[in-house]
């Protein structure tokens, strides 16, 4: 950005330019840009892939997280198989849970 650019931002006669969107049209994280109908649903961590989850995969890598430590990635029905072997390959997958629409733990609890 030249110097006039940046003193008109300031003085509102140069009104600056919106950042361009991330590689593949979706919003960089931390933009804002999200819908408020996006944040709310939780959708399938494959790329490209926007359909609603049904699996949570819980995963962790012993090289860099504490061996409690669990990462969880979302699944949609059709790549559920392909998430956890991609996972598995890795030596990273711990589980692989429905997903609770209400956001609660579907794990069975000791009494």
């Amino acid at each position: 950005m030249s110097h006039d650019d940046l003193l008109g931002a300031l003085d509102g006669t140069n009104p600056p330019v919106p950042p361009a969107p991330a590689p593949g049209g979706r919003p960089s994280s931390g933009s804002g840009a999200r819908s408020s109908t996006a944040a709310d649903q939780q959708v399938c961590s494959r790329k490209g892939c926007g359909h609603p989850a049904a699996w949570r995969l819980e995963w962790n890598n012993p090289r860099i997280h504490t061996p409690e430590r669990r990462k969880t990635w979302l699944a949609c029905e059709d790549h559920r198989d392909w998430l956890a072997d991609y996972l598995q390959s890795r030596g990273l997958l711990k589980d692989v849970l429905p997903l609770d629409p209400t956001g609660t733990d579907t794990r069975e609890k000791d009494s």
